[in-house]
């Protein structure tokens, strides 16, 4: 499987968790995990998405562990970004003891899209 397709499937089951979310929150009218909520959306789903769009689009011909490294950093930080914020915004953990986690999932997210920068920056335009 391509990372293309990788990266489509975990932004679609993104968006699920993050539309079940929405859905809770809608029914029980108790809007506290909203955050967590926006992050499964924009960093799981949307970035994923992109990503997805860049790699068949941009990179397709991109070989070599950067691609899988990126793919990694990104899918495990937005993993642990979502986890920690509905968490801490749930209630079942506090700021201190969380704070870890969230700050490798943002510095993961982070990394990852420095390298897509810089594999887009290093692409062959197509002729």
């Amino acid at each position: 499987m391509g990372i293309d397709r990788k990266f489509l499937l975990c932004g679609l089951f993104f968006a699920i968790a993050g539309l079940c979310l929405g859905i809770y929150m809608a029914i029980s009218r108790n809007h506290a995990e909203m955050p967590a909520h926006a992050h499964i959306m924009l960093v799981g789903f949307v970035f994923s998405f992109i990503y997805a769009t860049i790699h068949r689009l941009w990179l397709p011909g991109l070989v070599g562990k950067l691609k899988s490294i990126q793919f990694i950093l990104h899918e495990l930080g937005a993993l642990l970004l979502a986890v920690g914020l509905l968490l801490l915004f749930s209630g079942h953990g506090s700021e201190d003891s969380l704070g870890p986690c969230l700050g490798i999932g943002a510095f993961s997210v982070l990394l990852a899209m420095l390298m897509m920068t810089w594999m887009v920056m290093r692409a062959r335009p197509a002729s």
